[in-house]
């Protein structure tokens, strides 16, 4: 699905004029974002591939990592 697919969704479960509807789904959006993503440093490191055996080096770099709420916690360990 894609965000203007979402969008449409909403507009029309919610009876809200398309306008309105983009502007819920981009602070909705932007609130998850904010709240379940961060951005951590990552250093740079030699790594081996399996099927080939050959060494590549992977540059320093940042990196999102997702922090799950307790109801999608307790959702994958059932």
């Amino acid at each position: 699905m894609t965000k203007r697919d979402l969008i449409d969704q909403v507009s029309r479960k919610a009876h809200l004029t398309k306008r309105a509807a983009e502007e819920a789904v981009e602070v909705f959006l932007a609130e998850i974002g904010r709240i379940t993503f961060r951005v951590i440093s990552m250093k740079g490191k030699t790594v081996k591939i399996p099927n080939t055996d050959t060494m590549v080096t992977i540059k320093t770099h940042r990196s999102p990592r997702f922090t799950p709420g307790k109801t999608l916690k307790r959702q994958v360990i059932r």
